[in-house]
């Protein structure tokens, strides 16, 4: 399992990935799954990817190898983001056609899925959802960010801070709490934790960590949430019997 976001806001973009990935219980390790596209004053896209570990690694790689041949369309030379997240969708389809039969006998089929965000110049920022089929949907003012994995632990406090006018602190705040909400009671979602906040129209990425286990920021910011959470419940109005 993993746990992946994207978030779209008014004064730009916020992405972060957890690193586990395991085959049962007796079989963790980490991987990072953020894959950062940039090219200065240019374009800055960014992957993040869930599912089978084959499978995504190979849509990665092969989007990496058309970036190198110069005559190929790849993220390096797509005019738009919607180019873009077309390119990662015949990836995946492509993947799919070479391995998906072979992985249905045994693991169940092809399964890989991505969050791809980013910004190329000329257009606004975009973020997109891709599902395992290929097919996908971009995030709108309705609906400002995406999440893939294990979600359903993190989805409520984003739900209750996030909207398209919060600023790009308070947004990795919010992420980062939900991969501690998600990381207490989910162990197949863990650490390092790698974060990228995307300022608009800047075209390149000035705002990156990773955050690995035992983190002095995460730790107290993981206390300070559970303490402010204890406190405010404690002051809710009592029921009536």
């Amino acid at each position: 399992m993993t746990y992946c976001v994207g978030v779209m806001l008014e004064s730009g973009l916020v992405f972060a990935s957890d690193s586990r990935t395991h085959a049962g219980v007796d079989n963790f390790a980490s991987f990072c799954k953020l894959s950062l596209f940039e090219r200065a004053a240019d374009r800055v896209i960014v992957m993040l990817s869930s599912g089978n570990l084959g499978a995504t690694q190979a849509v990665i790689s092969i989007l990496r190898q058309n970036g190198e041949r110069p005559d190929c369309p790849s993220l390096w030379n797509a005019e738009t983001m919607f180019d873009a997240v077309m390119l990662v969708s015949d990836a995946m389809r492509l993947v799919d056609s070479r391995d998906g039969q072979h992985l249905g006998h045994n693991n169940g089929g092809f399964y890989a899925s991505f969050i791809l965000g980013g910004q190329i110049r000329g257009e606004p920022p975009r973020l997109f959802r891709l599902y395992a089929e290929g097919n996908f949907i971009e995030a709108a003012d309705e609906t400002p960010f995406f999440q893939t994995g294990e979600t359903k632990y993190g989805k409520p406090i984003i739900d209750w801070v996030i909207t398209r006018s919060t600023s790009l602190n308070d947004a990795a705040k919010c992420v980062l709490v939900s991969f501690e909400s998600t990381m207490r009671s989910n162990l197949s979602v863990g650490m390092p934790i790698d974060l990228i906040c995307y300022k608009l129209d800047s075209l390149e990425v000035t705002m990156r960590r990773r955050f690995d286990p035992g983190d002095a920021y995460f730790t107290s910011l993981g206390e300070e949430w559970s303490a402010g959470t204890r406190e405010v419940f404690s002051r809710l109005t009592d029921l009536e019997w």
